[in-house]
């Protein structure tokens, strides 16, 4: 009871942290940028709407708040796969995960998707593709080397390459323009989407995120290994399966909207385990809570550099040039045994 009780008070301190940060992250980015916002007066309706309220309620708070939902899926998943995995590299986008969910929203853009049925159908072609990808990363690692984590990060390398070149041949066919868009997106950006998309994107996060949450007492069990876990009364097979799902559903309505950005599922999750220890109770709704602050902090950075460049980099490469050099160094220290 002891035991449980300071879990329990962990993960409310925990949750508060990562509340405050997320909320002081949508301040920031929200606050911040090319153009003065004066908070007093955007909310002031004494004048009727002004190019204050319009700036924070029609421009900067949509983006934000997507940003916020993308960083808190990706945050979650990435920490649902790594202990799923047994393997601290794992992470959507090293994994093909996210390369999966491109190639079916690409291939959905390539047939010709109504643009009225795009932020319904989008995310269906990207969940089909991230989970198709997740089921052969799993399947050729299993046969392969036993789902070992390097058996998982080399399958995962295959379907990313298998990924791209399919996305490339695609962009071949299509018109200058749609190729044009396509490389846009598939960088990764955070773009300005309407408010009835992104309630569907609240809702599939949120849906998501619980899901995960819920299992996480069941991916510690899992960490001990598929028969211990069965001994120990779970349903392994099932389990698995709807993490994959719920996994997959994430990354899917993620990318269908902001294309491939990758390393947030591996930072964060790494990082609130090093706070956490690896409880993944506390560490898989925490990832979700840092993880959409880390987003929107990433894509505040993309903005405030227009500035500086006259154009604003992809958010997608800010989040790769933070967890490259981590990847390498966690690749480094699993080789020396020692994550």
């Amino acid at each position: 009871m002891t035991r449980e009780r300071s879990t329990l008070s962990r993960l409310v301190v925990a949750l508060v942290w990562g509340t405050c940060a997320l909320l002081l992250s949508v301040f920031l980015a929200a606050w911040l940028g090319a153009q003065h916002l004066d908070f007093a007066r955007a909310f002031s309706n004494i004048d009727g709407p002004n190019s204050d309220a319009v700036l924070l309620f029609e421009v900067r708070l949509p983006r934000v708040l997507l940003g916020a939902f993308a960083g808190a899926a990706l945050g979650a998943v990435g920490a649902a796969l790594q202990a799923l995995l047994r393997n601290p590299l794992a992470d959507p986008y090293v994994l093909g995960t996210s390369g999966g969910a491109a190639l079916g929203a690409t291939i959905a853009i390539a047939i010709g998707v109504p643009a009225a049925m795009a932020a319904v159908t989008l995310p269906i072609w990207a969940f089909l593709g991230a989970l198709a990808a997740t089921f052969l990363v799993w399947a050729i690692a299993r046969a392969g080397a036993g789902a070992t984590p390097t058996g998982v990060i080399l399958a995962g390398i295959v379907i990313n390459a298998f990924a791209s070149a399919a996305i490339t041949f695609v962009k071949v066919l299509v018109s200058s323009t749609q190729a044009q868009e396509l490389l846009f997106w598939l960088v990764g950006s955070i773009g300005y989407e309407r408010k009835g998309t992104l309630t569907v994107l609240g809702i599939y996060v949120l849906v998501g995120v619980v899901v995960l949450t819920a299992l996480a007492g069941r991916m510690n069990i899992l960490s001990l290994g598929d028969d211990a876990a069965a001994t120990l009364g779970v349903r392994v097979r099932r389990v698995r399966w709807t993490i994959f799902a719920a996994a997959a559903m994430l990354v899917g309505g993620v990318t269908s909207l902001c294309g491939l950005i990758g390393f947030v599922g591996l930072v964060v999750p790494h990082a609130a385990r090093l706070a956490l220890g690896p409880d993944n109770r506390l560490v898989v709704p925490t990832s979700a809570l840092f993880g959409g602050a880390f987003l929107v902090l990433a894509d505040l950075a993309s903005r405030l550099l227009f500035d500086a460049f006259g154009t604003e980099p992809p958010v997608g490469a800010i989040t790769a040039l933070i967890g490259c050099p981590v990847f390498l160094v966690m690749l480094v220290r699993s080789r020396a045994g020692r994550v």
